[in-house]
């Protein structure tokens, strides 16, 4: 894609958001202003790219949206003659050049409400994601279909179901109430934390990385600090997804193989991202409480400080993970617990940690409790049995580079190579 044209794709992202949170203030109607919203991005990407950028992108994007409104409106009102409400609606909203009332308020930015709208409690995890980058993201269907890998009309009737269950739920487009707000901003957290990991390290496919949803959730995550600042797990999430994505260049070779962590040309890493992720991370931490997503952004910090996978600080990695599971106990923090334990004090100590796991029904049939058995199992010195499950995770995960890679582990065992 030339320059150009990505800078229009990444100014219209950051429009999105502002444009369909100013539409639904006004109407409060989120499923058809979302819509219209959608069309408008395509007349903006057909126009803007042979015209040029106009000079007020937002108020372009906003009036072409509201047009969009009003003539969806009208086609319902011929088609099932609407009732007198709706049709006042529409007269009362006839489009008007540069009308002062069509344009976002410069004092209002409604970004904020859109992203918790849209991580509505109500709606199931799958919905927030897909809902989050369809509004807040300006996403097609048709790319959020192929980054999840479902069919394009599958995803379509997910974000329909997921608009109608919203308007439904009589949900109200304003932030949540003071009491709420921390429950809340968890779950956007949680769906933003989902959004970065699919595309860090995508669960199927024929790619490890789907770039434009790891950085659509670190450009959201940046929207959410810049309107609540002050909340360390939110600089937290940041700093862990810059962390996390600064290792990119470096995680797969020429052919889109996977290289892991200990053997990764640290000289790739993205310095800057890691400069940045690192002074988030301290700022996080420095107010002195210990959420989750500081905890892992503190993690991803010793392991973006060490030169080497030898030279990592592993005991301190254990005692993070020893917090983290008492904060936020689940079978993947266990998982990485269980790493760094073997890499601290020597691989029977992580085998004994993922001894549990065998019994939980969330992880016993995971390709990674395999792959990291088989890890634990060849720093051990049992081939064999690491051999057995680097083919039995291969078998079970869905990600090809992935696949190749535990593939290629059990086939060097098998030849007796290093």
């Amino acid at each position: 894609m030339p320059a150009a044209d990505r800078d229009i794709d990444e100014l219209l992202r950051d429009l999105v958001p502002q444009v369909v949170g100013a539409l639904v203030r006004r109407y409060g109607r989120f499923e058809e202003c979302e819509d219209a919203v959608q069309d408008a991005l395509l007349d903006a990407i057909v126009q803007w790219r042979e015209d040029g950028v106009p000079e007020n992108p937002v108020g372009w994007l906003t009036r072409v949206a509201h047009r969009r409104l009003v003539d969806r409106g009208r086609s319902d009102l011929a088609r099932r003659r609407r009732e007198a409400a709706v049709a006042a609606m529409v007269r009362a909203e006839e489009p008007t050049e540069d009308a002062p009332g069509d344009l976002p308020r410069p004092d209002r930015d409604d970004s904020l409400v859109l992203l918790f709208l849209c991580c509505h409690p109500s709606l199931s995890p799958p919905s927030q994601l897909a809902l989050t980058l369809r509004a807040c993201g300006g996403l097609t269907t048709s790319q959020i279909a192929r980054a999840f890998l479902v069919p394009e009309a599958t995803m379509a009737q997910r974000i329909s179901r997921a608009k109608q269950r919203v308007r439904g739920d009589g949900a109200k487009f304003e932030l949540p109430p003071a009491a709420e707000l921390p429950e809340r901003l968890g779950v956007v957290l949680h769906v933003l934390y989902l959004i970065f990991n699919e595309g860090s390290t995508s669960t199927a496919g024929e790619d490890l990385h789907q770039v434009e949803l790891s950085s659509e959730a670190i450009r959201l995550t940046r929207l959410l600090r810049r309107s609540l600042p002050g909340m360390p797990e939110v600089a937290a999430l940041l700093a862990l997804m810059l962390l996390t994505d600064a290792r990119r260049p470096a995680r797969t070779d020429d052919a889109g193989d996977l290289i892991p962590l200990a053997e990764q040309d640290r000289t790739r890493w993205d310095a800057a991202a890691i400069d940045e992720g690192l002074a988030l991370t301290a700022e996080a931490l420095s107010g002195g409480s210990s959420g989750p997503y500081q905890l892992q952004a503190a993690i991803a910090a010793v392991h973006a400080e060490a030169p080497s996978a030898e030279e990592t600080d592993w005991r301190q990695i254990v005692l993070l993970y020893r917090l983290l599971e008492r904060a936020s106990p689940n079978p993947v923090v266990t998982l990485n617990h269980a790493v760094a334990a073997a890499m601290a004090d020597g691989p029977q100590a992580g085998l004994d940690l993922l001894r549990p796991l065998d019994e939980d029904e969330r992880m016993a049939g995971h390709h990674r409790l395999h792959a990291v058995r088989a890890h634990l199992l060849e720093m051990a010195g049992d081939h064999s049995r690491a051999r057995e499950s680097y083919r039995e995770a291969a078998r079970r995960t869905a990600s090809e580079p992935e696949r190749r890679f535990l593939e290629s582990q059990a086939d060097r065992l098998a030849e007796g190579r290093d």
